[in-house]
């Protein structure tokens, strides 16, 4: 459950409800957005949301437009350099690409914000967040296969292959979830996948097999 919706399950009685912050606006406006595109970002059903006026929304934004940006950057924040940071707890590249693709992959059968934004990128607000993110998932997950021995040319390629593995995966997990393996085996998949992307090509010798 996300903090907008925690917030708003809170009962109105009781002890006095701390004072929301431009943040807590953000969330409530990722959610929306997960669950009902860019178009659910209205102020007054974030406010009822959140259990609380417009007034503060003004406190804090100037607009829809402010929030909308701001709720872009906070899931820049918690969907790529927050998972980033947790990953990086692990030494070896090699382990490290492993939970990489598990987190990520379990995140996102859990949140459809991911799709959300990816169908809302005629916007230019979003399509600039998804540049963005893009990049630097791609980027990271590129610096694990120099890290793992292959030439700067040939891990781009590996770090572009692996993300779309991803965006593959989480369209299916949403759309056609029983396409994909359950429990041990969507472990025993996700192994494979790695597999798959770290292998050297047949004849090649940008570099030797690492086991991970």
């Amino acid at each position: 459950m996300d903090m907008a919706q925690q917030r708003a399950k809170t009962p109105r009685g009781g002890s006095a409800r701390p004072r929301l912050t431009a943040r807590d606006w953000a969330d409530a406006a990722l959610a929306a957005m997960g669950e009902g595109g860019l178009a659910a970002v209205a102020v007054e059903p974030l406010a009822a949301r959140l259990g609380t006026t417009k007034g503060s929304f003004y406190w804090h934004f100037s607009n829809r437009d402010a929030l909308i940006e701001a709720a872009l950057e906070r899931w820049e924040e918690t969907g790529t350099e927050a998972v980033i940071t947790e990953v990086e707890a692990e030494p070896d590249p090699g382990r490290r690409l492993r939970r990489l693709l598990a987190r990520a992959t379990s995140r996102a059968a859990a949140d459809p914000l991911e799709l959300s934004l990816l169908a809302s990128a005629a916007d230019p607000r979003v399509a600039a967040a998804l540049a963005r993110v893009t990049g630097r998932r791609i980027g990271y997950v590129a610096a694990l296969f120099t890290a793992l021995g292959f030439p700067e040319d040939e891990a781009r390629h590996r770090g572009l292959l692996a993300y779309t593995a991803y965006l593959g995966h989480t369209q299916l997990g949403h759309a056609v979830p029983q396409s994909l393996p359950p429990d041990a085996a969507h472990d025993r998949y996700l192994d494979g996948v790695i597999d798959t992307l770290v292998r050297p090509r047949d004849g090649g010798d940008e570099t030797e097999h690492v086991a991970i």
